[in-house]
């Protein structure tokens, strides 16, 4: 286990501050998390291993600081506030790794700012949208169904510990609380139609990149991997076997690998 510290950013003009995680050691990595909230799990354990990751918690999801998302009202505040942290930590051409949500935050901050990042790896991505193959709203599927819409086997353990609630009877509300919270603070910047115009964006991402799909994703399906890489040039996909919307969590090791892989090649 990698010791951990809290960074607290005051960002936008002051008006939001970012709690941001850091552990490891390192060239610098910022992992931008699902809609889900917050989650550190074994693939940044693992990843710090090898370099200092930075996880900004997304304005709203940080405990005790529910309101912050308030300040921002589209997704270009986002964007810009994400960069202005990203300064403020004074972290020069860091890896952007991004899952789901997180990934889409990413490849919005790379098309956007394409010398920010050094490289890039988005995980099962939203932020683009078919009509033949239509995104899953997150925010109206009933808590029983989630498991089986974000994991290819949700009867494994690491399924039944993410949806694990408090014995604790005041805690399992908060827990209820949050993470409907999470879904509402980042469910703002998406629909009611998961799309704002990234696929017009992407061909301004300047730097190597990684497209990682748990091949039964359920939630997004695995088509929009090769929509991202027609639009990311140079970029190349990895399709990860018996995963489902969060690969790392449901095949670790080959995702990890394929990530790792992509940096050490990109770092020589």
């Amino acid at each position: 286990m990698n010791s951990t510290q809290y960074l607290q950013v005051k960002a936008w003009d002051g008006k939001v501050t970012v709690r941001v995680r850091v552990a490891g050691q390192g060239p610098a990595l910022v992992y931008l998390h699902s809609a889900a909230g917050p989650l550190w799990d074994d693939f940044l354990d693992r990843l710090a291993e090898q370099y200092t990751v930075y996880a900004p918690e997304f304005p709203g999801t940080t405990p005790d600081d529910p309101y912050a998302v308030k300040q921002l009202d589209d997704l270009q505040d986002v964007v810009l506030l994400y960069q202005e942290v990203i300064g403020k930590l004074q972290l020069e051409r860091p890896v952007l790794v991004g899952q789901s949500f997180g990934g889409m935050l990413a490849a919005e901050l790379a098309s956007v700012f394409p010398q920010l990042p050094s490289r890039l790896v988005i995980l099962n991505a939203i932020g683009l949208w078919r009509d033949d193959a239509p995104i899953a709203n997150w925010n109206e599927v009933p808590a029983p169904d989630m498991p089986a819409l974000l994991f290819h086997d949700p009867a494994i353990e690491v399924a039944r510990k993410m949806f694990e609630l408090p014995q604790d009877p005041e805690e399992r509300v908060k827990a209820m609380a949050a993470g409907v919270w999470a879904l509402g603070c980042t469910g703002k910047f998406v629909w009611p139609i998961a799309d704002r115009g990234l696929n017009k964006r992407l061909h301004r991402i300047a730097v190597p990149s990684l497209i990682v799909w748990g091949e039964h994703d359920r939630l997004v399906p695995a088509v929009y991997a090769d929509e991202f890489a027609t639009r990311i040039a140079g970029s190349r996909v990895r399709m990860i076997a018996n995963a489902g919307h969060i690969p790392q969590m449901e095949n670790l090791e080959a995702t990890l690998g394929a990530t790792l892989d992509f940096l050490g090649e990109q770092a020589q």
